[in-house]
């Protein structure tokens, strides 16, 4: 079994104002350094010992993943797999533009985004093939140790889909997740594309 600490990466001003950040390199603001050092004293205090630290390749994650790793004293690996969801034309945009222009759409994403396909993006389906294979070999390498991974939102929840089979939920609520940790246990069973 495998521990994952999963790890949202601080507060930026596009999460802040409600925009869709997806890949876009938008850097921590106050708020977000604020969270991270709550999230370095909760890892502290919690008493969890991670053996590895990887993040997303963009800005917000390493600033976590070099906080937390520098805190730590962990060694940390940028992992271009866990690179967000590309959300494409909405990348930018405030959830509620994309609520009032394509409300159809909005609420498909709500309801079933495993059905839709952002404008010029990538599909949940597409990030969750690119996010697997890299976390398979996770799964051989780190068997029995505690693995943090720094991830924005909806990349956290898909990868949390994957290890635990949970719903994905409501990815533009998942959206304004950030700076919290979540504890998963990774069962010794293969990882599976949920159905």
């Amino acid at each position: 079994m495998i521990k994952i600490v999963l790890i949202r990466p601080g507060a930026t001003d596009y999460d802040v104002q409600g925009r869709v950040r997806g890949q876009l390199d938008i850097p921590l603001n106050t708020q977000g350094f604020q969270e991270v050092n709550k999230e370095v004293e909760s890892l502290r205090s919690g008493s969890i010992r991670l053996d590895a630290l990887y993040y997303a390749p963009c800005r917000p994650a390493v600033e976590t993943a070099e906080a937390i790793s520098r805190a730590l004293n962990v060694r940390s690996r940028e992992i271009d797999a866990l690179r967000n969801l590309d959300y494409g034309l909405w990348q930018g945009m405030k959830i509620e533009e994309i609520r009032t222009r394509q409300p159809k759409i909005y609420r498909q994403w709500q309801e079933i985004p495993d059905c839709i396909c952002p404008p010029e993006g990538e599909t949940i389906e597409e990030a969750e093939t690119r996010v697997m294979d890299w976390l398979r070999r996770l799964h051989r390498r780190h068997q029995g140790e505690t693995i943090g991974l720094v991830v924005a939102e909806p990349m956290a929840s898909i990868i949390k889909r994957l290890i635990t089979h949970a719903p994905l939920g409501d990815l533009w609520k998942a959206e304004m997740r950030h700076g919290q940790l979540e504890i998963l246990q990774w069962e010794p069973k293969a990882i599976e594309t949920p159905s």
